[in-house]
C-alpha cells in the first residue's frame, strides 16, 4: 500500500467544494481545505505507485476549480 499527500491550489472561492467532490474519490482517506500557499491538502492510498499516478491524474486532477497539485509520497525511514 502507498499513501501520499497532495497538495492542491484552486481557483478562488473554490477550495470547500474541491475538497468535498475529492473526498468521495475512491483511495481518498482525507480531504481538507487549508490556508497557507495549497487551498487543499489530500491523504490518499492507492495499491502501487502507478495506481497513486493513475488515480492522481485521471480522478483528483479533473476535478473541476484546481490549478495545480503537487503528490508527495509518503515515505517510512
Amino acid at each position: 500500500m502507498v499513501q501520499a499527500y497532495i497538495l492542491i491550489q484552486t481557483e478562488v472561492g473554490k477550495a470547500s467544494t474541491v475538497a468535498d467532490t475529492i473526498s468521495k474519490i475512491s483511495g481518498v482517506i482525507q480531504a481538507e481545505d487549508v490556508t497557507g500557499p495549497y487551498d487543499v491538502i489530500v491523504r490518499a492510498q492507492a495499491d502501487t505507485v502507478d495506481d497513486l499516478g493513475r488515480m492522481v491524474v485521471a480522478k483528483v486532477q479533473q476535478v473541476d476549480g484546481i490549478t495545480r497539485t503537487l503528490t508527495c509520497p509518503v515515505v517510512h525511514l
